[in-house]
């Protein structure tokens, strides 16, 4: 019999356990740095090292901190379930982890990409990038990640995986960014889901949520547990 399919939507609460700042909570990092300034198209047509040295400093972050227990919980769903993650989130922890399915829906910290070729994406080695680094054709070499104003390709097979869901979570994200915040809307009619985040979060428009009020390590832990002993 084949394994019921969990729909994960994580967000960056899995991951600020770890260390990692988040954007929009209090000391978060748009309150160190203007959005406008770092994470736009505008932006880096307008101060390339400035753009570069910001994810540079993300990227020396991410080497220096290991996933949590929410990311572990999640393997470890692996062993009863066929497990999708989609994250919100540009760092690698989730895979780090041993989770074998993530789809990163914002693109990854790790990689970068020609800045006139979007196909041309390429692992990096190390977590510095350089002014004068660049790609096959020439051009310099930017994050590949997807910045305020740009197209989020991967919503359409994100869609499509929630659409499959048996059962959705939804984790350390506040649904307020779109596109990705609609993808609940993809879930099949009567499929349980399952919401943790500390913060009050708008579930008006999910019928029937669960929500757990923790923290995603103790709420991920929790839930994992109570979903492998009634698989």
């Amino acid at each position: 019999m084949s394994k019921k399919r969990i729909v994960v939507l994580t967000g960056a609460g899995v991951s600020a356990e770890s260390g990692i700042s988040t954007f929009r909570d209090s000391g978060g990092l748009w309150e160190k740095y203007d959005i406008s300034e770092v994470a736009t198209p505008e932006a880096w047509e307008r101060n390339q090292d400035l753009v570069t040295e910001f994810y540079n400093q993300r990227r020396k972050q991410l080497y220096e901190v290991e996933p949590n227990a929410a990311h572990y919980a999640l393997v470890k769903l692996e062993e009863k379930y066929d497990v999708q993650i989609i994250t919100q989130n540009v760092d690698d922890l989730h895979e780090r982890a041993g989770s074998k399915n993530v789809m990163h829906l914002h693109g990854e910290l790790k990689k970068v990409r020609s800045s006139v070729d979007e196909d041309l994406v390429y692992e990096l080695d190390g977590w510095e990038v350089k002014k004068g680094d660049t790609c096959e054709k020439g051009s310099q070499l930017r994050p590949h990640v997807v910045w305020f104003g740009e197209p989020v390709p991967m919503i359409p097979p994100a869609a499509e995986l929630c659409s499959t869901a048996d059962i959705l979570l939804i984790i350390g994200t506040s649904l307020n960014v779109y596109p990705a915040a609609g993808l609940v809307g993809y879930s099949p009619p009567g499929c349980p889901v399952y919401l943790i985040d500390p913060a009050e979060v708008n579930v008006s428009h999910i019928p029937g949520v669960k929500i757990i009020r923790e923290k995603a390590g103790k709420g991920t832990a929790q839930l994992v547990d109570k979903l492998l002993d009634h698989s």
